[in-house]
């Protein structure tokens, strides 16, 4: 049984370079780098549910949930790396 995990991975990776590049361009608020990374995410799993033959959904809106998800999950990543790099202060 195939999950399709390989193309919920790439969307987590895609939207963490896209928050890295938001926050390296320092004009996009911190606040809205979440946001930008669900939305990328959504916009990738639409395109991922006609686009990638393994994709985990059968229907629009589970591909845009799954998106969505994987996005988000891209912030967890930095936050959990940031807190495991993180210096006592």
């Amino acid at each position: 049984m195939d999950f399709g995990i390989a193309s919920v991975a790439a969307i987590t990776v895609i939207a963490y370079l896209v928050g890295i590049g938001c926050k390296a361009s320092g004009s996009v608020k911190d606040e809205l780098i979440p946001v930008i990374c669900g939305g990328v995410g959504a916009v990738l799993g639409i395109a991922g549910l006609y686009l990638m033959p393994d994709f985990p959904a059968t229907d629009a809106i589970n591909a845009l949930a799954v998106g969505i998800v994987s996005g988000l999950a891209a912030t967890g990543v930095n936050q959990i790396y940031k807190q495991l790099t993180k210096t006592g202060e």
